[in-house]
């Protein structure tokens, strides 16, 4: 039986995320997106693959996890985004980009949705 390429296999994990505008109440594409890894609480950080939000404000294609993967960082390059809304009032961003780790068990699917807006942001983990 094959597996879809976002499906980890045994062992591994897999992450996807989107990014919704609460202040324009829409999704925001073409955002870019650093997925990295690390294999411990002391272990470096790699880089592990990089996306772009869709139109939807989706990241479908991020690769799936390493074995042994402990913790994962998903990296949102916020400010060209909230820079090209300038005929929305949002002359700059105060959070040029948005960062946000979080723990990986093997075998599980960590969907991590970004809520922003010019001047906040909230993430949760997502079903």
């Amino acid at each position: 039986m094959s597996r879809e390429p976002s499906e980890p296999a045994a062992g591994t994990a897999s992450v996807s995320t989107h990014i919704l505008d609460t202040s324009a109440g829409s999704p925001a594409g073409s955002v870019p997106v650093e997925l990295s890894v690390r294999t411990g609480r002391e272990a470096a950080w790699a880089a592990h693959g990089a996306s772009r939000t869709d139109g939807d404000g989706r990241c479908k294609d991020l690769p799936v996890l390493p074995e042994g993967t402990t913790h994962a960082r998903l990296t949102f390059e916020v400010e060209p985004y909230l820079q090209s809304r300038t005929n929305e009032g949002c002359r700059h961003s105060f959070f040029p980009e948005v960062t946000v780790v979080f723990a990986v068990d093997p075998g599980e699917h960590y969907h991590v949705p970004l809520l922003l807006n010019p001047f906040g942001y909230s993430v949760y983990r997502g079903s």
